[in-house]
């Protein structure tokens, strides 16, 4: 079960539940992934809204790496999710604010697939 005060979700891809976590390694991983010096730029990039696909698999590979699950970032190219670029648009959306709270949420209707 997850925690969400502890910055968990769950998510379904390839028909299996996953958790996910962002946690202080997951995040420094992501800075230097998006070339962000510190949380603050990394959040402003997040709240822009829009995000390619290499965005959501590298957003989607740090929380499954956080959680404490040991996956290739190739293997989350390959992994489906329900409602394809929606359904990763949702769990990173949904992994973005619990980790930073709602004021991180791109939008209302969550990250635009590019």
């Amino acid at each position: 079960m997850v925690n969400r005060h502890r910055g968990e979700i769950n998510a379904k891809l390839d028909g299996r539940d996953w958790t996910l976590c962002l946690t202080l390694g997951a995040l420094a991983e992501l800075e230097d992934a998006f070339g962000a010096e510190d949380l603050t730029k990394l959040t402003g990039r997040f709240s822009s809204g829009r995000l390619s696909a290499n965005d959501m698999q590298t957003i989607i590979f740090a929380g499954l790496k956080g959680a404490g699950h040991t996956v290739e970032k190739t293997d989350v190219g390959e992994m489906q999710a329900e409602g394809g670029a929606v359904g990763y648009a949702t769990i990173v959306s949904e992994l973005l604010a619990v980790t930073f709270g709602s004021a991180s949420q791109p939008s209302e209707s969550g990250p635009t697939a590019e």
